[in-house]
């Protein structure tokens, strides 16, 4: 599905692929943790990927910039 969005966002909308993938790497993680929380995983693997997608989220805040928030 996150393939499908990325080529929806890059071919349709002409995003770069560096934008689409900033904008969707942070949900991919947390869809990640969901997905070791709901299999049982260990507690370390489900922090693991919760932490690397906050500092996914700031990059793509970051790349925005303060005048592009949509």
């Amino acid at each position: 599905m996150l393939l499908l969005e990325f080529a929806i966002l890059t071919r349709r909308n002409g995003w770069s692929a560096r934008d689409a993938a900033l904008r969707l790497l942070p949900g991919a993680l947390m869809m990640l943790a969901l997905r070791a929380a709901l299999t049982g995983a260990a507690w370390w693997w489900i922090a693991l990927a919760l932490a690397a997608s906050f500092p996914a989220h700031l990059a793509d805040l970051m790349r925005r910039g303060p005048g592009r928030a949509k």
